[in-house]
């Protein structure tokens, strides 16, 4: 019933497991200039009872439940039904199911039925289900997320009039 291998005999070795083939790779869709599979991965989730004040920033995924009162730069994001988010959300491929006030810039964005949207949304494609809250105003563009990474030159404001009294010259000044 048992035998001992023979001394002479190599002893087999486990071998590596295969790679799992079960998930596909997925396509980014970036700017358009790269078509590279990336592999599927979990995303970053922030759940419900998470309150983040400042800006969160990922090359990959992330899934927001709780609150974030900052601006959001991801590859693809995910704003779950008990999600608020105050600030600008940046990202090829945005979900929304919970509340947004801020702009949204994104190559694929989708307002689902639970949705509340207040703020501006630059899009490339634009999907708004029946339900959808949505105040604000729309802009399609051929590279919103690209758009995004330029940074915009200051504005410079003219000399003002003074409201009462005789007009007094008022050095321009820079509004961010």
């Amino acid at each position: 019933m048992f035998s001992k291998s023979k001394p002479s005999e190599p002893v087999p070795q486990p071998s590596a497991p295969p790679p799992v083939s079960g998930a596909a790779p997925e396509w980014t869709s970036g700017s358009g200039t790269s078509a590279a599979p990336r592999a599927k991965t979990a995303p970053s989730v922030l759940s419900s009872d998470l309150t983040i004040t400042g800006n969160v920033q990922s090359t990959g995924d992330i899934q927001v439940e709780g609150t974030v009162d900052g601006d959001i730069r991801a590859a693809y994001l995910t704003v779950g039904e008990t999600a608020t988010i105050k600030g600008e959300i940046v990202a090829d491929e945005v979900v929304v199911h919970g509340r947004v006030a801020g702009r949204i810039r994104g190559s694929k964005i989708r307002l689902s039925a639970s949705a509340r949207v207040e703020g501006d949304i630059v899009h490339k494609t634009i999907a708004i289900e029946s339900g959808a809250h949505f105040e604000g105003s729309v802009q399609r563009q051929d590279d919103p997320v690209g758009q995004a990474q330029q940074p915009q030159p200051p504005r410079i404001a003219g000399p003002r009039e003074a409201t009462r009294g005789a007009a007094k010259p008022v050095a321009a000044e820079t509004v961010e």
